[in-house]
């Protein structure tokens, strides 16, 4: 009966001694990975100044290099591109000499997973519009970022829209269709 005791008290223990065993190796296996998010952050507002300033350059090649193979560009009226030969087409419209575009990221948030982010910011530009008359524009961005397996961010989605009214559509002049049908109706009525 002793040793039946001494098994249980024995087992028992060596149960207790495994248990704190197993949770001391988890708890000490398991660091947090460290809090880049600062680190990241900053690197995406000089990345984001970088590519303002090769825009300003009218520089087409620098300014699609920012983005992801598979990015999408969301310019306003217009609609979206997808893929940096679509995008490349976008910006091939827009940095022509004669137009100027700028801008400059007022938040930068990184998730906590430092995998994600977005920027958002205002925009200036100068462009000509069909006449070759310089029109101002200002507006707003929203970039959103992705870290690559190299470290490196790209941007995985692009929109930017202004923040004037929009110019209403040109009238087109309706000519007057004329009123046969009553003419008519009202001709039989008098040879009645």
């Amino acid at each position: 009966m002793i040793s039946l005791y001494r098994r249980a008290r024995k087992s028992k223990l060596t149960f207790l001694a495994c248990g704190t065993l197993m949770l001391f190796a988890s708890a000490c296996g398991e660091k947090a990975p460290p809090d880049t998010r600062g680190t990241d952050a900053n690197a995406i507002r000089d990345l984001d100044t970088q590519w303002s300033k090769t825009a300003a350059a009218n520089d087409v090649e620098g300014a699609t290099s920012y983005y992801t193979d598979d990015a999408t560009l969301m310019p306003p009226n217009a609609p979206a591109a997808t893929g940096k030969q679509a995008i490349r087409a976008v910006w091939a419209g827009i940095l022509i000499p004669g137009n100027a575009v700028s801008w400059q990221a007022d938040k930068v948030e990184v998730g906590r997973a430092s995998d994600l982010a977005y920027s958002d910011g205002e925009y200036q530009a100068t462009m000509k519009d069909a006449q070759g008359k310089a029109v101002m524009d200002r507006g707003k961005y929203l970039e959103v970022w992705k870290k690559q397996a190299d470290g490196k961010w790209k941007v995985v989605a692009d929109m930017f829209n202004s923040d004037l009214p929009a110019t209403p559509a040109p009238e087109k002049k309706v000519r007057a269709k004329p009123r046969r049908g009553r003419a008519r109706a009202t001709r039989h009525k008098k040879r009645a």
